[in-house]
């Protein structure tokens, strides 16, 4: 099943769904918010899909429609915008099957003291990021990106900061979860998320990384209720007005992957902090794949576009540039 979030014309939010791409879409009765019925759900120990089917469904909605008169939000959103927390991991993905091979002989291989920190922390995954069951796997890289102030609805603009030296797409997976009133989280599913970064900045030195990703991301317009496929397999890629200047695929699922979702979703979820009753957590997996290292330099107008079959309608979003602001801190 998947289920989107639009705008009502009445300003308000229809929760829509549907039963896979290629099916119509209907609106959920008496349904305030994803966010509402993920936290029914959890909160009285049920499945989203029968908290979903015991509201019942309404009027037929027009998703494509929809998203061409820019009326989709993310597919979850909070009421307070400052507890929906933006996170991911890095290192993650093994790259295309054709380089798997050559990318584990290199890292076994190598003498230790001259792989890289970057190297040495992807090769933690490689041998230790699928543990068996009962056991505890190696921790990943882990970033922050920022709160729902930093969520960008399918179809709007992702913004970069002026004073950025890059604005590029990182097509990823995210997971969806709330957190129950007993601090137990909980996935909703997967959607296509646009781990919206800075690669030039990184690139300057490796510690520039968390400054990197304080950027917008949007993720969607749709969630997959239920666990990933193992093998997923979509397409990222960038237009300039009616010209494609990028398009390679991408992979993620686990088997793409050197870590397994519940490791990365252990790795997270461990801390207190983030098992607040209440909260939405979006958590971006990591991706293989950049138009940065085709050497693509994106700019404002430019639509990013990340598709993935199974995972419903594609996640556009363009980049726009912010204007320069002074910010000053002044004494109270």
């Amino acid at each position: 099943m998947l289920i989107s979030q639009i705008k009502g014309s009445n300003g308000g939010i229809v929760v829509a769904v549907r039963n896979g791409p290629g099916t119509s879409a209907k609106a959920v009765v008496n349904a305030d918010s994803v966010y509402a019925l993920a936290m029914e759900a959890a909160d009285n120990g049920k499945s989203l899909v029968s908290v979903i089917e015991a509201h019942g469904f309404g009027e037929e909605i027009d998703l494509e429609k929809a998203y061409a008169e820019g009326r989709f939000l993310p597919p979850i959103t909070h009421p307070d915008a400052a507890h929906l927390h933006l996170t991911g991991t890095g290192l993650t993905h093994l790259g295309s099957a054709a380089t798997r091979d050559s990318m584990h002989k290199k890292t076994t291989e190598a003498a230790e003291e001259t792989l890289t920190d970057s190297m040495k922390m992807f090769k933690m995954g490689i041998e230790g990021g699928k543990p068996k069951a009962g056991e505890k796997g190696v921790q990943p890289e882990w970033f922050y990106k920022g709160n729902g102030y930093g969520a960008a609805a399918p179809g709007a603009a992702l913004v970069s900061p002026s004073f950025a030296l890059d604005g590029g797409e990182e097509p990823e997976m995210a997971g969806i979860y709330v957190i129950a009133k007993d601090g137990s989280p909980f996935r909703i599913g997967f959607a296509l998320s646009n781990e919206f970064s800075d690669h030039v900045t990184e690139r300057i030195n490796y510690l520039y990384l968390a400054h990197s990703k304080l950027r917008p991301a949007s993720f969607g317009p749709e969630i997959r209720i239920g666990a990933a496929p193992e093998d997923i397999r979509g397409t990222s890629r960038i237009k300039r007005g009616d010209k494609v200047i990028f398009e390679k695929p991408f992979l993620s699922g686990e088997a793409n992957m050197s870590h397994t979702f519940a490791n990365l979703e252990y790795h997270h979820f461990k801390y207190g902090l983030f098992r607040t009753p209440g909260d939405v957590h979006v958590h971006m997996f990591g991706t293989a794949t950049l138009s940065f290292a085709e050497g693509i330099k994106p700019e404002a107008g430019d639509v990013f576009e990340i598709e993935v079959a199974d995972f419903g309608l594609p996640l556009r979003n363009p980049l726009a540039i912010a204007a320069e602001e002074h910010v000053a801190v002044r004494q109270l």
